[in-house]
């Protein structure tokens, strides 16, 4: 779904998936002055379309990856496709964004361990199609796992896009 295509009522839903995951669809409606059918069915569309995934996040040290990392992967021009194929397959990668910068590639990977670590970077994300070199930032601690307030969202739409006049004190 196009964020054109979602309304108020999409996103007060997601608001409420957001602040709990597992609500019963009955309470969001309750909440919400809508039919649990209502709330269901937009559930479904948000799934469908991958706006929303319903998944358990869990915090890697806790669940025994003693080594997740951060690792930012430069790739030669026009191998980024064969790249982002190779490394996306990979069981260890929790995340792969395109960024802008020094780098291509962020990956989120969760590692065992240092040797785990050590043997996915230069075992696999090296050999990569296209990969020319990486810098790894290993995960100390999660201190938290969260999503950004959809509010924010809106707020910016309300503004319009205004321009706010900067001034400078001396």
């Amino acid at each position: 779904m196009s964020e054109n295509l979602m309304d108020e009522l999409d996103f007060s839903i997601l608001i409420h998936l957001q602040e709990d995951g597992r609500k019963p669809f009955t309470e969001i409606a309750k909440a919400l002055g809508v039919t649990e059918g209502t709330v269901r069915n937009r559930v479904a569309k948000l799934v469908a379309d991958k706006t929303l995934r319903i998944i358990g996040l869990v915090d890697p040290h806790r669940v025994g990856f003693d080594a997740p990392a951060l690792v930012s992967v430069s790739v030669q021009p026009g191998m980024l496709d064969a790249a982002v194929a190779e490394i996306k397959s990979l069981p260890e990668v929790s995340y792969l964004l395109l960024v802008a910068g020094e780098y291509d590639l962020i990956v989120e990977v969760m590692c065992r361990d240092r040797e785990h670590l050590t043997d996915l970077i230069t075992q696999q994300i090296h050999k990569a199609p296209g990969v020319t070199h990486t810098h790894t930032l290993m995960i100390l601690h999660t201190y938290e796992v969260i999503q950004p307030d959809l509010k924010l969202v809106k707020e910016g739409k309300k503004r319009g896009g205004e321009k706010r006049e900067v001034t400078s004190q001396k």
